[in-house]
This record gives structure tokens, sequence and C-alpha cells, in this order.
């Protein structure tokens, strides 16, 4: 059972709790509890193990190919989280003896998960235990472990068993050469290794410290070694009603770290680092290692944290697990990284990257934290390579972005087959990494939200245009001649409803293209007027004029759906010409894509069925080129036939719902967005976080409801707060000024702070402007 009102007073919106043990379901708390810092990322399996645990460490950026049959993914480190005991002969495991008492809660506000457990073993005797568990905010890549154990009925010898396990995998596939392991000084465990295929080196060390009634003990462990595993065996006697306490601090270092990126690979230096590090570090114990980490959280919340009065508390709780998991996912200190789609906690689309992160997770960082979102678009513009390969490879020109990415030498790694046909019982290939184009739209796109936001001209000069000017030239080459209906065309491509594969004239994807190729001309034309140093930079290496010449020619011609008689804006050339079908019954199931069962996707061609938001999409992402009349009728069409069977679906629809003004329709969505990781479905997390959903959150929630966008170049603040919701405050940033704003509907103001104060700022509010110096507070009705 799950529960989110466990926090009181100051951390009342701040506890994510579970107060049953369920064996069957271990994977919900293992991800929505998950633990990370960019850097790395730990699933939160618990210290005991359990037949359906799964145990997940994953390093960004630490990516291997296991065979040339499958593509790269990330590896799963040797797990350090897994401590056996033993107490009076008997294991300790919850599936034995009773459990009195249990709760384990994830703290958002500082990052700790614990778990409270009364346990009565087989022997009729009670312990009280305490699991604590945090990665470091301070030291990336550091986390700690504790144990409080209290005998009650009497005194207990204790057997504990901990050290590195290098036997855990990737579902059966196994990323590492055969590992080093060593012992030092009673204390210190390490183990190293490197990836078969990419020649990753990792060196993980761990130290181990003892303490009984605060004192601390000093015991010699017997050492055990096995393949690919070495741990210390510790035996001790604790009196009744002592306290026990067992603390476990990791260290991981790998030469993907930016510090040893022109070096040679030395794993022998690699573990000395490690061993360096845990013997200072290690020697502060679990509470100052996590106050450390503390102050960095309480930074964290205090610039980016978002405050709301909801009759619902769980409304705010929600924003903040999204904050929370889009901070332990993302590459703060890398910009040789993108963010996986199922972050750091899960084996889910093997930490690839999609356009996920540009459309739905890019426009946090953007407004809030402006230098990760510059480390996410950089990672795209060491792609460029890649994506020039992969144009030319499919007879194309400029920059045609992987549909799927890793790191940034891998290029495409979309796998060509998936799950098997419930039809055919072949496995079904998969045509994303071959034929779904729009994602080098939604890069550029991206690209330019960033700098409207950021007015960033540094970025753009040296990353910015390239992209926007590769990707511009790519839609160019890929425009296709209709000699009957004289228009350029886009053929044969995946929409964002990938239940319609091989589709012609998709409405988002030419109409983002459409855009790409307009930025381009846009930005020619501003860098040649205002920087003709840049200009000529450029053009003698990317051949502008020429570009300009040929996107001048085909913009013109290409062909762009729009709203039919009936306002209906088609989904693609066939779309509005297929036979209709009764989706009531797979809308209603609790796990997606039920669908299949009863079609494969052959058979769903056929049908107006959409598997997420496309149409309307486009609609929320090109707000200003459609009426709320033309976008309601498009709701009305294409919302009742789509399934919502991808997680960035439903947010998507709550911000096009803020849009028409069907607020508490938008508010329902919100909700059912807010329960795609958080819900009572208990099998929903288990491949990881649903990143993009995440992502969703936040925009929905200042986007959508807080009104934030930008008009003309400018800032607009239109709140469209829910019935549900009193007041929102949150800070954002524009143009390098640090904002704080704040809206009440029963005082009815919007109050903007510049916290900054070293620009004046032109911003619209309700459709007026305002000049902002320091603060200005706007009354509305």
């Amino acid at each position: 059972m799950i529960k989110y009102d466990k926090g009181n007073g100051i951390l009342k919106n701040w506890i994510v709790s579970e107060s049953e043990f369920h064996p069957e379901s271990l994977g919900k708390c293992e991800v929505i509890m998950s633990l990370g810092n960019g850097y790395m990322g730990l699933r939160s399996a618990l210290e005991e193990p359990y037949l359906n645990e799964k145990r997940n460490w994953f390093v960004a950026g630490t990516f291997n190919k296991f065979d040339e049959s499958e593509v790269t993914e990330l590896p799963n480190m040797p797990d350090v989280t897994q401590i056996k005991m033993v107490l009076n002969g008997k294991k300790f495991t919850l599936q034995d003896g009773e459990i009195l008492n249990y709760e384990r809660r994830l703290n958002l506000k500082i990052g700790e998960v614990i778990r409270d457990v009364t346990w009565r073993s087989d022997n009729g005797e009670t312990f009280n235990i305490r699991f604590r568990r945090f990665i470091s905010l301070s030291n990336k890549h550091l986390m700690g472990m504790q144990i409080q154990l209290t005998p009650v009925d009497g005194n207990v010898e204790i057997d504990l068993q901990s050290g590195i396990d290098g036997q855990v995998n990737n579902s059966g596939v196994q990323h590492f050469s055969d590992l080093e392991r060593r012992t030092y000084e009673d204390t210190y465990l390490t183990m190293t290794t490197t990836t078969t295929e990419s020649r990753v080196g990792v060196a993980i060390a761990c130290g181990h410290n003892i303490v009984i009634n605060e004192k601390e003990q000093h015991v010699k462990p017997a050492i055990s070694m096995e393949r690919r595993r070495v741990t210390y065996n510790y035996k001790l006697k604790v009196s009744q009603n002592e306290t026990f306490y067992f603390e476990k601090i990791v260290v991981i270092n790998t030469s993907r770290d930016k510090q040893w990126q022109e070096l040679s690979l030395n794993l022998e230096a690699l573990k000395e680092t490690g061993l360096d590090m845990i013997r200072s570090e290690g020697s502060l114990g679990y509470e100052e290692l996590l106050n450390k980490s503390k102050e960095k959280w309480q930074d964290y919340w205090m610039s980016n944290g978002v405050f709301l009065q909801s009759e619902n508390d769980i409304d705010e709780l929600a924003v903040r697990f999204a904050q929370y998991h889009l901070r332990i996912m993302a590459p703060y200190h890398d910009d040789r990284i993108g963010i996986a789609a199922k972050g750091l906690c899960g084996e889910g689309y093997k930490g690839h990257s999609f356009w996920d992160t540009e459309i739905f997770i890019l426009p946090y960082f953007s407004y809030v934290e402006p230098e990760v979102a510059k480390n996410l678009l950089k990672y795209r513009y060491r792609l460029l390579d890649s994506a020039r390969s992969k144009a030319l490879k499919n007879g194309y020109e400029g920059a045609m972005f992987p549909w799927e990415t890793a790191w940034i030498d891998d290029g495409e790694v979309t796998p060509e087959w998936g799950a098997a046909d419930v039809v055919t019982g072949e496995p079904m290939r998969i045509w994303t990494g071959i034929i779904e184009h729009h994602i080098s739209a939604d890069i550029a796109f991206a690209v330019w939200q960033y700098y409207l936001v950021s007015d960033d001209d540094e970025f753009m000069k040296n990353y910015g245009y390239e992209i926007i000017f590769e990707t511009a030239r790519f839609w160019g080459s890929r425009l296709e001649w209709n000699e009957i209906k004289k228009q350029m065309e886009i053929c044969n491509v995946i929409g964002p409803d990938e239940y319609k594969e091989h589709v012609n004239n998709n409405a988002y994807t030419n109409t983002m293209a459409q855009n790409n190729m307009q930025l381009g001309l846009k930005c020619y034309e501003k860098i040649k007027e205002n920087d003709p140093t840049c200009f000529e930079k450029l053009n003698e290496c990317l051949k502008l004029n020429e570009l300009f010449s040929d996107l001048k020619e085909k913009l013109p011609l290409l062909y762009v759906p729009s709203p039919n008689e009936d306002g209906i804006l088609p989904q693609d050339d066939s779309y509005l010409l297929k036979k209709k079908l009764d989706v009531g019954y797979y809308r209603n199931q609790s796990r997606v894509d039920a669908i299949f069962e009863d079609y494969n996707i052959t058979q769903l061609a056929d049908y107006q069925v959409t598997k997420q938001a496309d149409v309307l999409s486009l609609m929320f992402l090109h707000s200003n080129r459609y009426s709320k009349e033309i976008k309601k009728a498009n709701w009305d069409y294409y919302e009742p036939k789509t399934l919502h069977d991808s997680s960035l679906s439903l947010s998507m629809h709550t911000l096009l719902a803020c849009d028409i003004e069907e607020y508490e329709t938008a508010y329902a969505f919100f909700q059912k967005a807010a329960m795609i990781d958080l819900g009572s479905y208990m099998k929903s997390s288990d491949a990881g976080i649903h990143a993009a959903a995440i992502g969703g959150i936040w925009m929905d929630t200042i986007l959508g409801f807080g009104g934030i966008g930008i008009n003309d170049g400018q800032l607009k603040i239109q709140p469209k707060l829910p019935n549900a919701w009193k007041e929102l405050a949150f800070q954002i940033e524009w143009h390098g000024q640090r904002l704080m704003i704040e809206m009440s509907k029963e005082q009815k103001y919007i109050k903007v702070i510049n916290l900054t104060k070293t620009k004046i700022l032109i911003i619209e509010i309700m459709n007026m402007e305002y000049e902002l110096k320091d603060k200005l507070e706007v009354k509305i009705e």
C-alpha cells in the first residue's frame, strides 16, 4: 500500500511511503523510491534478497554492447546494496517470521530512504530494525547505507555479510570482463573491471563501520571471495536493548568521468582514486555525509521548489516528486550524456534517450536550471556527426538525428526487432529508428525554445545555429515532389502516434519540419545582419548561402495539412478515411498496450485509433497557429480515439485542455498523469520511472495551470488554475533574471519579483504589457 499523507509539519507533502510489504510487487517502490544525483542512479531494492527483486545501479554514460546482435545499453553495475543478516541462526527475511510493523519512506526533501521494521523471527525473538540509504549530492561518486538493530527480547548473535557482487547483470546479459577483487585493512573492499566492448573502466570501493551503543567496534571480518563477488562476513553479539549500527559507504569512479577522458585507461589509478576517496569520506560517517548532501538538496529546493495550495495535497507532492526525479536523472555534471527514457533506475529502453528529452523534459531545465538545459543540448550537438552519418546513409543531407541515442559515438541504437506479433507469433520489426524522423525537428524546436527563454547568444553561436541549419538542410533533402499535386511532401514516416506506421504527410511531422526550415531561414537572416563574424564562420563550413537558396525555393511548396471544413486537422493523408473502432474497453485497462492482445500493429493501421497525443501535441507546441475553436474541435475528435498507451500522452492532453480553457478536464488529466508512477497499479513502474511523464507533471503545473509561455519572444503569464487550486508560487529564469511568481485565486493577484534585478524586462500578464524592474503586482478577475 503506497501512501502520500505521512509527512507532517515541515514534511507535509514531502514523503512517499509504503505501509505494507508485498514481495510480488517489489518493483514499484524500487523505482519510485530510487535514489540518484545525475551521475549515478540506484534502484531501491531492499537490503535482504528476494526472488522478484531487480538490483539496478547505473552510472550515466557507461554504455556497452554485449554482442554484435544487440544494441548498446547502460550496464548494471556490481551490486553493493545487498546485506544479508542471520539473527540467532535465523535468516532475516520478511517472508519468514512475523512482521509486527513495517514502513518504508522516501523523503523527497533530502533524498533519503528509511525503512522501519519490527520483526519477530520463527524463534519468537523480536527485533527493531531501521535501514537508511542516500546518494550524495555533495559528492557525485558516493552513497551511504546504515542499519540500526535493537534486540527486544534478549541477546542476539549477528552474522552479517556485506560486499560487492559482480554476479548481477542486465536481465541475463553480463557487460563486464572478469573482475579484480581486493580487501584492505579489514575495512575496505574494492572491485575493478572493464566493460566488454566499450572498454569503460569501473572501480568500486566500499568501507564498513560498526558501532554498538555509540562506541566504535573493531570486528575482524572473515573474507569471502567467489567468482565476481567479494564480501566481508562479520560475527558479533549485541545485548538486549543495545543498538547496533552498521554503516557502509560506497564510492564509484569510471573512466568515462570527465577527469579521465584525456587519459588512457588505467584501472590501478582508477582504483587508487576510489580508495583515497573512501578512506577520507568514509571516516566522516553516515550522518555527516548525509548532512553535506542535505545542504545541496536544501539549495535545490530553495531555488526550484513549487508551492501549491490545493484541496488535494497529493497535487503538491506530485510536483515535488517530479522535480526530485528530474534532479536525480539529469546530467548536471557532463554535456556528453542525455536523459534516459526510464531515468537511471530501470533497464527499460536500455538507458537510451528519445524525443522525450526535448519536448517533455527540457522545458523544466530551460526555465529553472538553464545550465542543465545547455548540457542536454550540447549533448545533441555532440551527436551531429552521428546525425550527419545517418542522413548520408539514408540518402539525405544535413543532420538526421538517431531516434534512440546512447553514448555520443554510438550512433543510432534503436533495436531492429521487438516483441512477438500477437497474430503471426513472429518478432515485430521496430520501424521507429528507420522512419520516425520528427525527432530532428523536435531538437531544433527545443534549441530555439531554450534560446527564447535564456537569450543565450553564446550557445547559439557555438552550438545552436549549427543544429538548426543542419536539421533544416536534412528536411530540405527529405522532401519529395508530388508531380500530380505540385507540392513537396514527407512520405513514409511514423508520427508521435506510433500505431500508424508508413504514413504520408503526418501533420505533426510536416508542421515541425516546416518550423525547422523557417528557423533555418530566420537564423540565416539574423546572424547575417547582426553578427557578420559568426555568419562568415558558419557559412564557410556549412555553405549557408546554398542552404538559404534551397530552403527559400522548397519551403513554399511544402504541403502542411490544415483543418478541413469541420475544423479537423487530418493526422495524416489516410487517418480520416480509416474505419472506426470502439476503444472504450482498451482505454479502461490499467496496463498499456492491452489492445495488442487482440490486434497487431498491421491491423491497427486500418482503424482510427491513436496511441498518444499526435495532432493535439502539435496544437499545443504551436498554440498560436490554431484558434481555440479549432483546438476544441480536434480535442473532441481525437481524444476519444486515443488509448493513452504512452506515458507522454496524458500530460500533453492536460496542456491542450488548459489552452482551450477546459480547466476541470485539464485537472482530471493532470491527476491521471501524476498517477502514472505514483498510482495504485503496482506494475506500472517495473522497467523504471517514466521520465517524460515526470517532466510533463511540471509542464502541466507551470506552463499549463500557471500559464507561463512565450508570445512573440516575450514572457507571457496567463494563469488557468483549476477550482481545486487556491495559490501557486514558483521560480523561473527568464533572460538571465531569476523571477519569483505568485498567483492567488482567492486574493485575485499575480505577483512577479525579479530576484536578480540586473535587467528591466517587458512581460505580458493577462494580455497586458508591464515593465518589471524589481517587482509588480497585478490584480485579476
